[in-house]
């Protein structure tokens, strides 16, 4: 026994020593600065539980460029929107690759998932079908009839609740009809029916998804670990994604049967009838499969975090709901549901959303970025294979681009240029440069659509006349800790 105290006293030397070194080595490199680090494992304790806001604080005293040793991973993270804009424009090239999550290193998804493959000719082939077919205006317009009906039934849950006298939980209803909206642009389904088995199923590995690839994994700071998989992440989420994959391939193969009985079999020109046409051959099914997979699980999520998020400040704020709800009657009169033709006769509806998307970025510190060589971002240097994060919730609140920042007031947006697409790098919820989340163009619409809608049928109030709680849950998108419930009356 004291033979084992021994070794573990002089290993704790040694790794004191070992850290010393490479702290003071790291001191006199041209790396940004940052945290002293620990003994092997680095600056992990420095992230806490809500890593967008530590480092957020972080930043205030190593600056708007800071280096981190995470495990063995040495992270550079950028809280400012001048630095932003080098990691996301300047050095779009050298920075555009993922570091990819050991969680979704499953079922080939780190080979064939878009978010996740580097720059190549099927990551070209995926952008050109996102930009070109799938949320090209001419195709969302195109189906523009299967979102509008999704919101018509949104508003009739909603009524039927506020007909009872009972409080809805708005990010679970946002959830479904997210999810109900996507499914219907893609296959023309509902795939959250309550009823429906299937349907259940479907959401719920959803949910576990993004609740395996938020949760912390050693695997992915301690590269030796990654075979023993010792959280069970891995084999959990090849699980979930499993499940998924069979259901999106039983979707796909149904529908070629139908296009094969009957060539001109095409259900309101949904997302994939094109996918499917694919007259140039340019992606195999099991690319779709993954292609789909990204869509359904990024795109459901994040959108009715927002609504969550922005109907939350609108309850904190009541003046604000006010001339949101004044604005929606001046242009449409009341009890009508909004419509897409109707999002840009709505300034201040608009302002809202950004607001939204300026306090509260779903995914505050975007996805993880790699240098694929040495780069140079504000006079340091980034090494080969370190791990770029942008701290878009941190640069959303920086006093030097924003006025009052922790005040949620729409009016900052009202004439101002400022937009989402990823040339205002003050305000990038959906990244930028090549990497910039294809599903924007959709997204926007149905954050208008359901916000608007819900506004302009009802007068909200907080459940039990309580405030509305903002505290928030990291993982890999951030959420309303305590789900926000809110009562719906009506006019």
């Amino acid at each position: 026994m004291e033979f084992l105290w021994t070794c573990f006293f002089y290993l704790c030397i040694a790794f004191f020593f070992i850290a010393t070194l490479k702290s003071a080595t790291r001191r006199n490199s041209k790396l940004p600065p940052g945290p002293r680090p620990l003994p092997v494992i680095g600056n992990l304790l420095d992230l806490g539980e809500k890593p967008h806001k530590s480092l957020a604080a972080l930043s205030k005293v190593h600056g708007p460029v800071m280096s981190l040793k995470l495990g063995q991973v040495t992270a550079v993270v950028v809280s400012s929107a001048a630095m932003a804009k080098q990691v996301l424009q300047t050095n779009d090239q050298d920075l555009c690759n993922r570091a990819i999550p050991d969680a979704l290193k499953v079922l080939g998804h780190d080979e064939l998932g878009f978010t996740w493959i580097p720059v190549s000719p099927l990551w070209r082939s995926y952008r050109k079908i996102c930009n070109n077919t799938l949320f090209a205006g001419k195709i969302l317009d195109a189906n523009e009839n299967l979102r509008q009906k999704k919101v018509e039934e949104l508003v009739a849950i909603v009524w039927e609740s506020a007909s009872m006298g009972e409080a809805v939980d708005v990010g679970r209803l946002g959830f479904t009809t997210t999810l109900n909206l996507l499914s219907n642009t893609i296959f023309s389904v509902d795939f959250a029916d309550p009823n429906s088995e299937l349907a259940k199923e479907f959401k719920n590995s959803v949910w576990s998804i993004m609740e395996e690839a938020g949760k912390p994994n050693l695997s992915d700071y301690f590269p030796a670990l990654r075979k023993l998989d010792i959280q069970g992440i891995r084999e959990r989420m090849t699980i979930h994604m499993g499940k998924i994959l069979n259901l999106l391939d039983d979707m796909i193969n149904q529908r070629i049967k139908q296009q094969q009985l009957n060539p001109n079999f095409a259900p309101n020109n949904d997302m994939l009838h094109y996918l499917l046409r694919n007259e140039d051959g340019e992606i195999e099914k099991n690319q779709i499969q993954h292609l789909l997979l990204v869509l359904f699980v990024a795109g459901s999520d994040t959108t009715s975090a927002t609504l969550q998020w922005a109907m939350a400040e609108l309850l904190r704020n009541p003046e604000k709901l006010a001339k949101a709800k004044a604005e929606i009657r001046q242009v449409l009169g009341k009890k009508k549901a909004v419509e897409e033709a109707d999002i840009p006769k709505l300034p201040y509806l608009q302002a809202v959303v950004k607001e939204a998307f300026r306090m509260h970025p779903v995914a505050p510190l975007l996805l993880p970025r790699k240098a694929e060589r040495e780069v140079e971002i504000g006079g340091f240097t980034i090494p080969k294979d370190a791990q770029m994060l942008v701290n878009a919730w941190a640069i959303g609140r920086d006093p030097k681009s924003w006025e009052n920042p922790e005040l949620f007031e729409p009016e900052r947006f009202l004439g101002s240029e400022i937009n989402v697409k990823g040339r205002s790098f003050e305000l990038i919820p959906f990244g930028g440069g090549r990497r910039i989340c294809p599903g924007l163009p959709l997204a926007m619409r149905m954050l208008h659509l359901m916000l608007g809608s819900l506004i302009n049928f009802f007068d909200w109030k907080v459940e039990d006349g309580c405030e509305v709680n903002m505290e928030d849950k990291f993982g890999v998108t951030v959420e309303m800790a305590r789900p926000l419930r809110a009562l719906p009356c009506l006019i």
